[in-house]
């Protein structure tokens, strides 16, 4: 069987699996790798030490020092739900007591996507076999591997990279996760997506609320949203907390605001990762009384387990401060008083000197006169001096 002719039997079957999108590329060195690295010359990473190691530069450098028999590089795209509050959950939502609600991501509303595809992955490493008729030297990524995922895939003719960072098909949209199969085998690689699509559209960077966006189309980490709601792990800037509005895990404004999102971008993502009831639009009083069982219990199996309990009640408490809805105050003040957690008791002081009023006031001096803990005890005197 020819290269060609086997390259698209694969494509066939990843299709047939739920990708909407398939290429291959070669195992060359990617060709941004230099803007990789300066972005890590300047600290924008934050905190993602795992990205800076000399180990995953070299790795992202060149993709063989992964899988050294490797020859050719199977590049996919798989569609989840766009941005937007499904029906089942409007009924749901309008149905609570609390219209105080937070954002999470869209591809995180359903199950993890890291279990949905390594199921299929799996499956196309399979039928390759099965094709080729040997075992084929492979290792398969989604998000999870030191390659530059973007790179690749724009090599593999997926699309270009948009301003907004992301990976933009001009009949698709960027409502897409992306998986790569290392091959052991030679496949004819595609022709790499040369064009630039965005041109003078700045929609991305003027709408972004901390200004992360950068004019090289890279993003500073430390400020964007996501970053902030998923991967840091200690409070929040004080500074950038009234920005990040109610957004409890992750962001989409970047996308959202994408002209390519706005009139290609398909309606529904694959089944298999739908909505989970509450997910989307969390109802934040309720949130931030989850206690660990219930926390496990709602997300297990779900990308929003990342930040972990303390992480997310976190994001809660400084969406509930930027709602500055006074019924909110009760539930802020049984955190106070009650949760275990000093990160989570600081955010909801905040909180509570955002929303302010009487109420809110008397609960941070009361909390004065019992915390203990440092790092509360300066957000309860910044609250009530604010």
């Amino acid at each position: 069987m020819s290269s060609t002719s086997l390259k698209e039997q694969i494509k066939s079957e990843a299709l047939r699996l739920g990708f909407t999108l398939a290429g291959v590329t070669t195992p060359a060195p990617p060709p941004h790798f230099d803007v990789y690295r300066d972005w890590l010359a300047a600290g924008r990473h934050g905190e993602m030490g795992y990205l800076a190691t000399e180990r995953a530069r070299q790795r992202r450098a060149d993709p063989r020092l992964i899988l050294h028999e490797c020859r050719s590089i199977l590049v996919l795209g798989f569609p989840h739900d766009p941005p937007g509050r499904p029906e089942a959950e409007i009924r749901a939502f309008d149905g609570l007591e609390s219209k105080i609600y937070g954002r999470v991501a869209a591809y995180a509303w359903g199950e993890d996507y890291h279990t949905v595809l390594r199921t299929k992955l799996e499956a196309l490493v399979g039928f390759i076999e099965a094709q080729t008729d040997q075992e084929v030297p492979h290792r398969w990524y989604t998000d999870t591997g030191p390659i530059l995922e973007r790179d690749l895939a724009q090599r593999a003719g997926l699309g270009w990279i948009g301003k907004n960072t992301c990976l933009i098909h001009p009949r698709q949209g960027s409502y897409l996760l992306l998986a790569e199969i290392l091959l052991g085998i030679e496949l004819e690689p595609d022709e790499p997506f040369t064009s630039d699509h965005c041109g003078t559209c700045t929609r991305c960077l003027e709408a972004c609320p901390t200004r992360c966006i950068l004019p090289d189309r890279t993003l500073d980490a430390r400020r964007c949203i996501s970053y902030l709601t998923i991967e840091l792990k200690g409070p929040i800037p004080s500074d950038l907390r009234p920005l990040m509005g109610d957004w409890v895990f992750g962001c989409d404004i970047c996308q959202q605001v994408c002209p390519w999102n706005v009139r290609f971008a398909p309606s529904q993502g694959h089944p298999a990762l739908a909505p989970r009831p509450g997910v989307p639009n969390p109802d934040l009083v309720r949130e931030i009384g989850l206690t660990r069982e219930s926390f496990n219990r709602k997300f297990r199996g779900s990308p929003v387990e990342r930040p972990r309990r303390r992480g997310y009640l976190r994001n809660v408490a400084v969406a509930l401060g930027n709602w500055k809805d006074p019924a909110a105050v009760p539930a802020l003040a049984r955190v106070l008083k009650e949760e275990p957690e000093p990160l989570v008791r600081a955010h909801a002081a905040w909180a509570l000197g955002q929303i302010g009023g009487e109420s809110a006031r008397q609960t941070l001096e009361e909390a004065r006169g019992i915390e203990r803990e440092p790092e509360v005890l300066r957000e309860i005197e910044a609250a009530l001096g604010g």
